[in-house]
């Protein structure tokens, strides 16, 4: 899930400061789940999903879209 979050916010050209801003997030919160240190939490995984525009399924299952396996 990690690399998965950090691909999407790549793929959307955000950074992880701009992410948190858009997520209403901190950007620690972005950087200990990029580095695998924390998990998401359900609020968290929502209001990021929300700001990169996807669903939180895709960055469970790796930015595969709804239905699509990797």
């Amino acid at each position: 899930m990690e690399n998965t979050l950090r691909k999407l916010r790549k793929i959307n050209g955000l950074t992880q400061v701009r992410l948190a801003e858009k997520a209403h997030v901190s950007r620690s919160v972005i950087a200990r789940f990029e580095t695998g240190r924390t998990d998401l939490s359900t609020k968290n995984l929502t209001k990021i999903a929300d700001a990169l525009d996807c669903s939180m399924e895709e960055i469970l299952k790796g930015g595969q879209p709804d239905g699509e396996t990797a």
